[in-house]
Order: C-alpha cells, then sequence, then structure tokens
C-alpha cells in the first residue's frame, strides 16, 4: 500500500467515526478494548525489529492495560471456581476406615 492509499483509508475511518458519533453511535467500548491489543502488537512488531527496550515497554503497557480492563471477568471466574471448590469439599465422602 502506497502513502497516497494509506492516507485516504485513514481519512476514510477517521471521518466515519466522527459522521457516527454525530448520529448518535460511539465505538468508544470497543476501541478502548481493542487498544492494549494494539499496543501489545505494536510492541511485537518492535522487539521483531531490534527495538527490544521501545518493544517492551508497549507490549507491558498493553499487557497491563488489558489486565486491568478483563479484572472483572477474572474475578467472577476466580469467585466461581471458589464456590466450585468449597461444594466439592463439602461433598467429599467423610467415612472413616
Amino acid at each position: 500500500m502506497n502513502g497516497k492509499t494509506f492516507l485516504s483509508v485513514v481519512l476514510i475511518a477517521v471521518g466515519g467515526l466522527i459522521a457516527l458519533k454525530f448520529i448518535g453511535l460511539t465505538l468508544g467500548a470497543i476501541i478502548g478494548f481493542l487498544f492494549p491489543f494494539i499496543l501489545m502488537g505494536l510492541g511485537v512488531v518492535g522487539i521483531k525489529n531490534d527495538k527490544k527496550l521501545i518493544g517492551g515497554i508497549l507490549f507491558g503497557i498493553g499487557l497491563v492495560v488489558l489486565l486491568g480492563k478483563l479484572s472483572g471477568l477474572i474475578f467472577f471466574l476466580l469467585a466461581v471456581g471458589m464456590v466450585i471448590w468449597g461444594i466439592s469439599m463439602l461433598r467429599r465422602d467423610k467415612r472413616v476406615y
């Protein structure tokens, strides 16, 4: 893709996002969720291109932001696991041989 094609695609995307905002549709939640993946992807590209420091920093920031966004899901799964573990402990056979 040459420079003019890339610039035209970027202008179309930005213009489309601005137009969607005017009619009340926002992609903030989607972009907010994709942003950590974009940072991590840029970090991987930086690491592959021998820019290990900046690539590692970008990957680390993306990972921390992603963990922050997924913290609710992580704690929910932890709570479900604790409930299942507790039920399995109650159901254990209590016979003494």
